[in-house]
């Protein structure tokens, strides 16, 4: 019996019968998380990531950090003057706009800026755009990213919830991407955010969660 990386409670079984995979939905937070066993390799992870093409040149996705950062951050940037984008890809298209509103802005990514600049500091806001659909231990990354917030700092993320149902869950386009191993649930955002120090100041359209340091 799996029990769920969040809350450790039993989980069911979801089988992707093409490909032979297993998810695991936890029978109370609802996260869920694709068996450890089908994870990509690192080389093949990145290869997939280097198939993006996430920069200045896409106005799709320039808008969409522009709408990240209205619902986001704009309620809460009288607060903020120092921000850490963590997992900020091969184009932090992200932190140039912070950095174009007048806020000082460090990055770290895996793959693309892997130097980690944020192990003595802390900030106003950490962001996480299309990150933690990508982590195995993610309650390891949240519990590391409250360690770096200022006093009553916030944190943003954004990242799909999934379909309740398993067959809408499988047939989701989002699901289908080889790096997305973990897929989370308001609820299972609040329990982290509980575990950690921080408490879910809201939810926003089915892919942000805002948090806040307690």
């Amino acid at each position: 019996m799996y029990k769920c990386k969040i809350c450790k409670s039993r989980t069911t079984t979801i089988v992707e019968s093409k490909k032979e995979f297993s998810y695991y939905r936890c029978s109370f937070c609802g996260f869920i998380y694709l068996d450890d066993d089908f994870k990509l390799e690192k080389e093949a992870e990145k290869a997939q990531y280097d198939l993006h093409n996430n920069g200045f040149e896409s106005e799709g996705y320039v808008q969409m950090f522009e709408n990240f950062i209205t619902e986001a951050i704009a309620p809460y940037l009288d607060d903020i003057e120092s921000v850490f984008e963590f997992g900020s890809g091969p184009g932090p298209v992200l932190s140039e706009l912070l950095k174009r509103r007048g806020l000082e802005v460090d990055i770290y990514d895996l793959y693309y800026a892997p130097k980690k600049v944020y192990e003595s500091k802390c900030y106003d806001l950490i962001v996480s755009t299309e990150v933690f659909e990508h982590l195995s231990r993610p309650m390891e990354i949240l519990e590391m990213l409250a360690e770096h917030l200022t006093e009553r700092g916030y944190v943003a993320l954004m990242t799909k919830f999934p379909p309740k149902d398993d067959q809408k869950f499988l047939d989701w386009w989002y699901r289908r991407d080889p790096t997305h191993i973990s897929f989370f649930t308001p609820k299972s955002f609040e329990l982290m955010a509980e575990k950690v120090g921080l408490k879910v100041l809201k939810t926003i359209n089915e892919n942000i969660v805002v948090f806040q340091k307690c």
